[in-house]
């Protein structure tokens, strides 16, 4: 069956007090946006709309990078939901499938809910998604009859009786495109708020004789968020559930509610994580491997049997093998790290490949930015980089080569060298306790 996403993204978001349009607002690392797309692509759609009003470029741009192939379209007045999904009528044009309408600032409908939806489409020409309400509020009632969806009445229109129901309208639709817009063209704006309301195709559809139903998800995948006190909700309920999973999936959490996971996280089993520490975008760490405490880490690869941390920074590009280690307060970014290499202690290494068991000393530092422009350094095999050596680059150290401590390494080193470079000490007899008191006598004066 072919599927098309109308997803509504034209929404202003005042509660949420921000410059960024509501959509835009992150989640574990993504916006809004990019979970409600994510989540649309289990029914591998054949063409993706977004409707985009309040800075609308702000939304085509953010769109274009999580889909390079969705389509967006404007809603320049914001007339209600009927009218949003209207704007999509032209991108649709000659689309024979069904059309699923989401919405952006609905993230967490779940894979199984959008498939039951498309499900019941086979028996039905319009399906509803409903939850039970723990507390029905101000939602819109769904009236059902066995598994027909009668109507939905809006809390302001309904009776006492109708109010006691508690199996509530999520505002996601699944229809037949030629259907849907059909019945949204049959929709008035004879209301108080004179908007054009998606709910008013239920019955124009049974007015019509056509079938509509009802699917019920959990009421946690309809969390929606309008304001930061809910974003702060749905950041904790995306922790929480993702957490969950790493748990099942036989990862080790030391304190699980001190992680931190992005939307993108993967870690495979037996891994072990310690408390406080907090993924990016862009982590993968493989089964085995240890991310001590207080560590962070985004855009970047841990093998089998790596051990990261405590407090240590893995940036974008850090690529680190098989049982490589990198301890206290290292930080390495677009560098790659072979099997059995050490960097245990007050390090950087940025723009870098280091090979096979090569040790880096403490204090070590890959100078690799000049001002304008960023270069490498290559550090080979069985490599011993003494202590406080600045590699400047762009520099080579050839394999089985060793810098002294406190080396400023300007010049390649070749294999099997020790590469020594600093200024000899000398030692000057009385100088000091003279400095000493010349700089004492100076304190005393500027108190005067």
């Amino acid at each position: 069956m072919n599927i098309a996403l109308v997803l509504l993204a034209a929404g202003k978001g005042t509660r949420m007090n921000s410059d960024l349009p509501k959509v835009l607002h992150q989640i574990a690392g993504a916006p809004m946006l990019a979970h409600a797309l994510r989540t649309g692509q289990v029914l591998e759609p054949a063409r993706t709309v977004v409707v985009a009003g309040h800075e609308a470029r702000m939304v085509a741009a953010a769109t274009a990078e999580i889909d390079e192939d969705a389509t967006v379209v404007l809603q320049e007045e914001q007339l209600g939901t009927a009218h949003a999904v209207d704007q999509a009528r032209t991108a649709l044009e000659g689309f024979d499938g069904d059309v699923v309408v989401l919405y952006g600032d609905t993230p967490f409908i779940r894979d199984e809910t959008l498939e039951r939806m498309i499900a019941a489409r086979c028996s039905h020409d319009l399906v509803i998604l409903g939850f039970e309400a723990a507390d029905p509020k101000r939602y819109g009632r769904l009236m059902m009859d066995g598994e027909s969806l009668e109507r939905i009445v809006e809390f302001k229109d309904a009776t006492e009786e109708e109010r006691k129901v508690t199996f509530c309208n999520s505002g996601l639709v699944a229809c037949d495109r030629a259907t849907l817009f059909a019945l949204i063209a049959a929709v008035g704006n004879d209301n108080a708020a004179g908007e054009f309301y998606l709910t008013d195709i239920v019955a124009i559809a049974r007015a019509r004789g056509l079938k509509v139903t009802a699917v019920a998800c959990d009421e946690s995948e309809t969390l929606g968020i309008n304001s930061r006190a809910e974003l702060a909700q749905a950041e904790a309920v995306f922790q929480a559930n993702a957490r969950a999973e790493l748990l099942d999936l036989g990862v080790t959490l030391t304190a699980p509610d001190t992680v931190f996971l992005s939307y993108d996280t993967v870690i495979g089993r037996d891994a072990e994580i310690e408390p406080n520490v907090v993924f990016g975008p862009g982590v993968t760490v493989e089964s085995g491997a240890r991310i001590r405490a207080f560590s962070h880490l985004e855009g970047c690869h841990v093998s089998r049997g790596a051990i990261v941390g405590p407090y240590a920074r893995l940036r974008p590009g850090a690529e680190l093998a098989e049982n490589v280690h990198v301890g206290n307060f290292v930080e390495i970014k677009n560098a790659t790290l072979d099997e059995g290499a050490k960097a245990n202690h007050l390090t950087y290494i940025g723009d870098a490949s280091v090979g096979p068991r090569t040790n880096i000393g403490a204090g070590t530092i890959t100078c690799n930015y000049d001002g304008v422009f960023k270069h490498r350094t290559e550090i080979g095999a069985d490599v011993f980089i003494g202590s406080d050596t600045m590699l400047v680059a762009p520099v080579k150290i050839g394999n089985r080569a060793m810098t002294a401590t406190g080396a400023v390494i300007t010049r390649d080193v070749e294999a099997d060298a020790l590469a020594i470079a600093r200024v000899k000490q000398e030692n000057k007899p009385g100088r000091a306790s003279k400095l000493f008191d010349m700089l004492l006598a100076r304190k005393a004066r500027e108190k005067q």
